[in-house]
């Protein structure tokens, strides 16, 4: 009776889509994969979750009243920063990491630009279709949204999102993050290579065909 009152469990239950794996659930969350599969076990024994060519809710029911009593408890707590970046995965619409964040998930948290945690935004690319689903959605934690960045002065918590509407999204998938392609990242730290030249220079070691703008690299001596 009193499985999902976890937070793992609230976790899981709000982040599976159906068909997902333990490592692609434990990948949305940024959990260990072992102690997501111990929790999918508890689930699966008491009936909320099975397994079907892929995990799936029974009831999809029990998503929404997670998801009611998470928007609940951030009356009383504000989500901190790491937790923003997975609220998203909750709103069950498609989405997808871009701009500085884009930079932060293809160099897999390896390089991030200067953000003061008092003023934090993340950068997030949403169908044109969706854009008030996104709002309302970001509303119920409390956090303010805007198509531009706002500033922090005019608001009353550090972060915000920023949510740029595209009649199109295709999201790629870093570390169970979705986030705009490779190549558009890469144009958009070479559009601002004096603050993403060492970015650039990592992105450049990491994958391979990715052509960058930057001269940040050092000759071998």
């Amino acid at each position: 009776m009193y499985e999902l009152c976890g937070e793992k469990e609230l976790k899981v239950v709000l982040a599976l889509d159906p068909g997902d794996s333990i490592s692609g659930v434990a990948r949305k969350i940024d959990e260990n994969r072992e102690t997501i599969r111990r929790v999918v076990n508890r689930l699966e024994e008491a009936g909320y979750v099975a397994y079907d060519e892929g995990l799936h809710l029974v009831d999809r029911t029990i998503r929404d009243a997670g998801l009611e009593l998470l928007t609940a408890s951030a009356d009383t707590s504000s989500p901190s920063i790491s937790e923003a970046y997975v609220l998203p995965q909750f709103a069950g619409m498609e989405y997808a990491y871009t701009k500085i964040d884009a930079v932060y998930v293809w160099t897999r948290g390896g390089y991030q630009v200067a953000r003061d945690p008092a003023d934090y935004p993340l950068f997030v690319a949403v169908h044109e279709s969706d854009l008030d689903a996104w709002t309302a959605f970001f509303d119920r934690f409390n956090i303010p949204t805007a198509q531009e960045r706002q500033p922090a002065e005019d608001l009353d918590g550090a972060i915000q999102v920023v949510l740029e509407p595209r009649s199109q999204i295709d999201p790629e998938m870093v570390d169970g993050r979705p986030v705009v392609p490779l190549q558009e990242t890469v144009a958009f730290a070479n559009e601002y290579e004096a603050t993403f030249e060492s970015a650039l220079d990592m992105l450049g070691r990491m994958y391979d065909d990715v052509d960058t703008d930057a001269a940040y690299r050092m000759e071998p001596a």
